[in-house]
């Protein structure tokens, strides 16, 4: 039996046991203090790095979890997942509601359970690949910045004690909308940190992630379909474990607008075709590298479910906002190595006051209430926010690549 967890230890990370398991065990009591007994809500619960962030929580015996999520079938799994794993404490109260963050009903429960002590958002646009044409730009700015600045606003309310928002790399220096939106969101929780305590993380690549590009080959193999990678593309990656561990460790331990991100170095990024050949090898496959899609579609339809053989295309990345390398922090941040063993803190950074988001966030809205307006007026009105984004518009989205 393929065992995933392995892979990724043995493959991909590197690592047989988490990276910041030295940092939980030496925060221990201070993570039972903070999270031991206190009202959990988890927004975007039921996607890879909410679900992993559940389980480092509930280790440490919360008295209750509500989750929100639009995902159905993830919140399914996610109850299945907690309530099958030996030795998970889970609460009494733990419940899942089908629903966005953003309606009414989410502020009804909220005003109702008076807040909670923790809160924390992982829903969000996370694909490069969802910056296609302005309707996706629009999507992917509403639900990571502007349905987030509503949230922000009803916790104001009822402020929690610990709040996290989860960022990305792609958020240092962005070249693509999704980054950018990212170092917006970034701008914006941090906006609140005057009303209460937020934080934030930056990270790598989560190893098969849902969505993800190496996920993708899992399916790709159950439905006998050609398995595609890019050969020039490198990152960075931590595990499905260890993404809800940062994020767990940034909200509790971190100070009031800290951004939190993984110790990498250089030498521990991998290209996804060089992990591509290590997924076709633990398969028991032998991989067969094809020129093209058409001649490594062509190969799978015409082989044998029982073949040793798999097609493969390797390809250098030629789509609007690939990034070819990654960063955690810029120049001009304050960073601090020393606090924890796996983990880098930005202490200090740039940051913009509550009434330039406001004018800011007014501008979007007035932008996306036109009728006609371009992914060209929106790229140039983030640029003023964020006046060190480079984006390159090639003509080409990650949807036209298999």
């Amino acid at each position: 039996m393929f065992n995933l967890n392995k892979f990724i230890g043995d493959h991909v990370t590197f690592r047989s046991t988490s990276m910041f398991e030295v940092d939980i065990q030496a925060n221990a009591e201070t993570l039972t203090r903070e999270i031991k007994g206190k009202k959990v809500c988890v927004i975007g619960g039921a996607g890879s790095i909410g679900s992993s962030f559940i389980k480092a929580v509930l280790r440490f015996e919360p008295a209750s979890v509500v989750v929100v999520d639009l995902n159905e079938n993830g919140l399914a799994e996610l109850v299945r997942d907690v309530r099958s794993t030996e030795g998970l404490f889970v609460p009494d109260e733990f419940r899942c509601y089908t629903l966005n963050f953003a309606d009414p009903i989410f502020e009804r429960i909220f005003r109702e359970e008076k807040g909670f002590d923790i809160v924390a958002n992982f829903s969000a646009h996370k694909h490069v690949r969802s910056e296609k044409d302005k309707y996706s730009v629009q999507a992917l700015i509403e639900n990571n910045d502007i349905k987030a600045k509503k949230l922000m606003d009803l916790l104001t309310v009822y402020p929690p004690k610990h709040f996290f928002c989860v960022s990305t790399d792609k958020a240092a220096n962005p070249v693509n909308i999704m980054g950018a939106s990212k170092r917006i969101m970034e701008d914006l929780v941090m906006a609140y940190n005057t009303h209460f305590k937020v934080t934030t993380a930056r990270f790598a690549n989560v190893a098969f992630s849902n969505g993800s590009l190496p996920d993708g080959w899992i399916h790709r193999l159950q439905k006998k379909q050609p398995l595609a990678a890019p050969s020039d593309v490198k990152r960075y990656f931590v595990s499905p474990e260890e993404s809800g561990q940062i994020c767990m460790l940034a909200c509790i331990l971190g100070n009031g607008g800290e951004v939190f991100f993984p110790k990498l170095g250089e030498d521990q990024m991998l290209t996804f075709s060089a992990i591509c050949d290590d997924f076709v090898k633990a398969e028991g496959l032998t991989k067969v590298e094809c020129g093209n899609d058409p001649e490594a579609k062509k190969y799978a339809a015409e082989m044998d479910y029982d073949t040793e053989n798999y097609p493969v295309v390797y390809f250098k990345s030629d789509t609007t906002g690939e990034k070819a390398y990654e960063e955690f922090y810029v120049p001009g941040e304050k960073i601090n190595m020393e606090r924890f063993s796996a983990l880098g803190v930005v202490e200090q950074t740039t940051r913009r006051n509550m009434e330039e988001v406001n004018t800011f966030f007014t501008e979007l809205e007035g932008i996306f209430q036109s009728a006609n307006f371009t992914k060209a007026q929106v790229v140039e009105a983030i640029k003023t926010f964020i006046p060190n984004f480079e984006h390159e518009e090639k003509g080409k989205n990650l949807d036209q690549k298999m």
